[in-house]
């Protein structure tokens, strides 16, 4: 009787193991399945779902912890920092590699390239020199982009969005002011690179980081020529564009970009 128990409760524990063995089986193959099929619907490209981006925000360069450009023109330590973080940041833009790498486009016109029905890759990129930046390209620059005589140069770039037409083939600019009336005052004069803060259609739409390999985004510069030294600038900069709002009060880097500036002088 013993013998016939321990066979009976053997048999009943090799049940309940091949029961749990086919069900956790069958969950994994559930599973597996189930990532295979959505798998199917995802583009190795472009984002199957990116409302969120619907409007491209800007952002300033140098890249800076709080969006604080704070110079000390005695004090090579403090600025120093920003040029090496803006000669990295401009290398791709030299036009030796523009050349190298990307086209000469037509100006005032999207560059767009369909597929077509055929998978086109990698999709071609409009140069963006690094001369075009004028007094901000920091070539051949003794100033080092004007952070060692107190007029720095600050660079806006917008925010990449997959197959976005900006501007609604309508010319666009980035204008930048002070936020308020005592920072217009202590904000002096300025100059933009390329002229006007111009940001041209030919640099649109942009494809995605694996089709468009060799994409670099327009850039503008300002070039601040006499800040009030030793006082906190707040400036912001917007981009003007048919189909780009930025009057948005929940997200405050739709379309704009708010930043301070100092220039500490002894």
């Amino acid at each position: 009787m013993d013998f016939q128990a321990g066979k009976l409760k053997h048999r009943r524990y090799s049940f309940i193991l091949l029961f749990y063995l086919v069900f956790y089986g069958f969950l994994t193959a559930m599973f597996t399945l189930t990532m295979w099929v959505m798998l199917q619907t995802v583009s190795d490209h472009t984002p199957k779902y990116q409302d969120r981006l619907a409007t491209p925000g800007l952002m300033i360069r140098p890249k800076t912890e709080n969006l604080d450009v704070i110079v000390n023109v005695s004090d090579t330590e403090s600025w120093d920092q920003h040029v090496q973080k803006l000669n990295k940041f401009l290398e791709p833009y030299n036009d030796s590699i523009q050349a190298q790498k990307n086209d000469v486009c037509r100006p005032g016109r999207y560059y767009e390239q369909p597929d077509n029905g055929v998978l086109n890759y990698p999709k071609r990129a409009c140069q963006f020199n690094r001369t075009q930046l004028g007094d901000c390209s920091g070539i051949g620059d003794p100033t080092h982009y004007g952070y060692s005589t107190g007029q720095p140069c600050v660079f806006i770039k917008m925010n990449r969005v997959i197959n976005f037409y900006a501007g609604a083939n309508q010319s666009m600019n980035v204008t930048c002011v002070g936020k308020r009336d005592e920072d217009a005052e202590n904000l002096g004069n300025f100059v933009m690179f390329p002229a006007n803060g111009n940001i041209d259609l030919m640099y649109f739409p942009y494809y995605g980081k694996k089709f468009h390999v060799n994409y670099t985004q327009p850039l503008v510069a300002i070039k601040f020529l006499n800040v009030t030294p030793n006082v906190e600038v707040n400036v912001e900069c917007r981009i003007n564009a048919a189909n780009i709002a930025t009057d948005d009060e929940r997200d405050k880097f739709a379309g704009r970009v708010a930043f301070k500036l100092r220039i500490n002088k002894t």
